[in-house]
């Protein structure tokens, strides 16, 4: 293939993001000329509506409605797709690759559900599917774990990867409040969604986990094998007493390189190799960098067996930071049609087939349990007795004083237990005509 000294791009999605691209590339183009050696333009962006409001404008001349004039454009050597979804994006994306055009992609939504068939058309057609901007933002982290740690093993990987989760915690915290209050607050400001489940309830977070624990660990994570839980249930309760315990909870997206536990599920994987990817909401220590990753912020903590614990922290969304990261895909993208086909590497390389999710019933941790108990004697000898017949060791006890009524809380740290055991263990525990409300359980995290 002869060099490209002059890539033209297509765009489909012209709103938020896609005019935060387009803006960032008419600012930045010729810095990237120079960087690069090679000269990348915007030719042709599909649009809902030629009057949509966007934060930054589009020339109408590069306008159109019809998608399908920027894929099958001969003048078009790549594709950004910037809509979202995965019914008619996977349409797009699959009739770019086809043709043996790349693509750029930020749609999490549309690689966890389709990955797999979508890097298989890409290596089909001998074209490649860039997605740095789908996890976290203008955060580098698919570069990080795909080239830049490429000579490690990932033992651990903690993300926090979903802002509007974050700024909810980070202002329960700060304040004082209760969850609804703040959700509120945060869909008046525009950091949560009117329908805000796919954010509060940790879904969002499940999607770019799966991807990153995609890439670390070389098998593509079905959706279906990631144990999710959100925010709902968390409480100012909750918030005050992890605070004087020591810690900061946060949604937390996990990847843990496993053994197979003794007596746990039959692994699926033949050599017993098994990664823990799960999203749920987590006592991080307040000691640790992650407690400290306040409102909007993401960061990704991985810790590679070579070079050790890594930190990367910076804004997981928005129409700038995401623009960025677009930009990046098309650098690589350009550079890599600059120096033939025959020269790309794929950006998803299935190099563990064997490999499986880590049933949640045989995750191990340590756990905050909070219990709305009668206040009278007797009731902490039932709970310990149906903990030590779980074989569940208490670490701490709290009863505190001054609350009013005959219900108090009782608080619980207890030391590292399978999920299966404390998930039984609570159950019963919930049936005492002395326990008043469902128990609350949250995981803890010591980064061991």
């Amino acid at each position: 293939m002869k060099k490209a000294n002059r890539v033209n791009i297509g765009m489909i999605g012209g709103g938020t993001v896609g005019s935060g691209v387009f803006h960032a590339l008419q600012k930045n183009s010729a810095l990237m000329a120079s960087r690069l050696g090679v000269t990348v333009n915007i030719v042709k962006v599909a649009v809902k509506a030629f009057d949509e409001p966007r934060p930054y404008p589009i020339p109408p001349s590069v306008m159109t409605l019809n998608w399908q004039e920027v894929v099958n454009d001969p003048a078009v050597h790549i594709v950004i797709e910037l809509v979202g979804g995965t019914t008619i994006a996977k349409t797009m994306v699959l009739a770019a690759l086809k043709l043996g055009k790349p693509v750029i992609t930020a749609n999490k939504a549309l690689l966890a559900a389709h990955g797999p068939e979508l890097f298989a058309a890409a290596s089909q057609h001998n074209t490649n599917l860039y997605y740095e901007a789908s996890v976290a933002g203008g955060i580098p982290i698919i570069k990080v774990v795909r080239e830049s740690l490429v000579g490690n093993q990932f033992e651990r990987i903690y993300g926090i990867v979903n802002g509007t989760c974050n700024y909810i915690l980070t202002r329960m915290k700060r304040e004082g409040a209760d969850f609804a209050d703040v959700l509120k607050d945060a869909q008046r400001l525009g950091y949560a969604e009117a329908e805000p489940s796919l954010d509060v309830d940790g879904h969002d977070a499940a999607h770019k986990i799966g991807i990153l624990a995609s890439l670390a660990h070389g098998f593509w994570v079905n959706q279906k094998d990631i144990h999710v839980e959100g925010i709902r249930a968390i409480t100012k309760l909750d918030i005050q007493f992890a605070t004087q315990l020591g810690y900061t909870i946060k949604l937390l997206g996990i990847v843990k390189k496993v053994a197979a536990p003794a007596g746990g599920r039959k692994a699926q994987a033949p050599n017993g190799a098994q990664v823990q990817v799960s999203v749920y909401p987590t006592l991080v220590p307040d000691g640790h960098v992650l407690a400290s990753v306040n409102d909007v912020f993401n960061a990704i903590f991985v810790r590679g067996d070579v070079v050790g614990d890594t930190l990367y922290y910076g804004r997981g969304a928005g129409k700038d930071a995401t623009a960025s990261a677009v930009l990046s895909d098309v650098a690589d993208a350009a550079l890599d049609l600059h120096h033939s086909s025959e020269n790309r590497v794929p950006s998803f390389v299935p190099h563990e087939r064997h490999g499986a999710v880590q049933p949640i019933e045989d995750s191990v941790a340590k756990y905050y349990v909070r219990l709305s108990v009668v206040d009278k004697p007797g009731v902490i000898a039932q709970v310990s007795a149906i903990l030590g017949r779980a074989k569940i060791s208490i670490a701490s006890l709290i009863q505190p004083e001054g609350h009013e009524g005959d219900v108090v809380p009782l608080i619980l740290m207890m030391h590292a237990a399978p999920y299966s055991a404390m998930s039984r263990a609570l159950r019963a525990i919930g049936q005492l005509p002395a326990v008043k409300a469902p128990p609350m359980m949250i995981r803890v995290e010591d980064f061991a």
